[in-house]
């Protein structure tokens, strides 16, 4: 006995010291870790696509061949079901890019050619309307937006940007070559999962005693059913509220409707504010062609917002999560806050899990204490 608690005072005492020199030389400390952190960003990022990568992949391991136990299926199930779950990714995306690319060239050129004209329009009522003001008529007789003459300011001034353009290639590379080393991780895990889990349970078993395997276990099952449930719902709401929009916006005759229930799914990927973002967006493109269409896009868009808040968001992803309202505003806020995107769409799921670890405790509190209460009363009667 007297041992262990030497033992524990001396790693208390060595916490305690290395808790002062890492205060001391904080900047070197902190400076460590941020290298250390940009070191593993790459290992991060694979491990979240693994993770959502193995949704789809469970999927379709639940599809390929289930009756069939030969050994070609059991050798040929994990690495088909695995490229089946890139490959539907990698389409996904190329359908999104086909729906919004083309339309997006489209509203760009359509802004270009309507710059010239609009000035011109406006230069014109302003000219009759500012009859009272002749410094202000001459002023606006005498601006000519010349958008030839801006372009080749810009083009003029490429060279001095050079360095920057080298810099921006330079970043682009470098997230580039992140995003293949964590693909090709996010792919290692999804083929050798179940060797990784066996090991994991060997480690618990070895150094770490049943009581706290079990409450670790407890809280990656807790964990991994929330973030599941949270990214099957919101996928599914993305797509209901994309097609809604979609329909809507063809049923009402507005321009875009292809690329603005594309851009408003996407976006609705992210809780609260994302179908928000997408709205803007849309907005924007179609103001392009008719500003009336806008507004009625705008008001199409608030009633859809409120359809979804009160039917389909409940129904799909807050009853899968469990999580209230007000705590669904407030992680969206803090995560957004500290992670921006990342932390808005991670914020729901993580805030989720610890708000049902502690009402677990609470309730399992809850009724010890009515045992207490009962058997006290109990004790008393006799």
């Amino acid at each position: 006995m007297k041992k262990k608690e030497m033992k524990r005072y001396g790693f208390i005492a060595l916490l305690a010291l290395a808790v002062c020199i890492a205060v001391r030389n904080f900047s070197v400390v902190s400076g460590l870790v941020r290298t250390a952190f940009t070191a593993v960003v790459p290992l991060l990022i694979g491990c979240v696509i693994a993770y959502i990568f193995n949704i789809i992949m469970t999927f379709y391991e639940r599809h390929y061949f289930p009756k069939r136990n030969s050994r070609f299926v059991k050798c040929s199930r994990r690495p088909v079901c695995a490229g089946l779950s890139f490959a539907s990714a990698i389409l996904i995306i190329v359908l999104i890019g086909n729906i919004v690319y083309p339309e997006l060239v489209k509203a760009v050129k359509l802004i270009y050619d309507e710059i010239p004209p609009f000035f011109s329009e406006a230069k014109k009522f302003a000219e009759t309307t500012l009859k009272e003001y002749p410094e202000i008529q001459d002023f606006i007789s005498s601006f000519e937006p010349d958008i030839m003459s801006i372009t080749e300011k810009i083009s003029s001034g490429a060279y001095d940007v050079f360095d920057s353009l080298l810099s921006i290639i330079g970043s682009t590379v470098s997230v580039v070559t992140n995003i293949v080393i964590a693909v090709i991780f996010a792919l290692y895990l999804l083929l050798r999962k179940d060797k990784l889990h066996n090991d994991i349970v060997r480690f618990q078993k070895a150094y770490l005693g049943n009581k706290v395997n079990k409450h670790i276990n407890h809280i990656c099952d807790v964990a991994n059913d929330t973030f599941r449930n949270f990214f099957v719902g919101q996928f599914i709401e993305a797509i209901i509220i994309g097609s809604l929009c979609f329909i809507g916006m063809t049923i009402l005759r507005l321009p875009y409707a292809g690329m603005a229930g594309t851009i408003v799914g996407v976006t609705a990927l992210i809780p609260i504010v994302g179908a928000l973002m997408g709205a803007v967006i849309s907005a924007f493109m179609i103001f392009t062609v008719n500003p009336m269409q806008a507004l009625i896009f705008i008001i199409f868009l608030v009633i859809l917002q409120q359809l979804e808040n009160n039917l389909i968001y409940p129904k799909v992803v807050g009853t899968s999560v469990g999580l209230p309202g007000i705590w669904v505003i407030a992680s969206v806020t803090i995560g957004g806050g500290l992670f921006n995107v990342a932390g808005m769409l991670l914020g729901v799921p993580v805030c989720a899990t610890i708000y049902k670890l502690i009402f677990e405790i609470l309730e399992r509190r809850e009724r010890m204490q009515t045992i207490v209460a009962e058997r006290t009363g109990e004790n008393n009667e006799e």
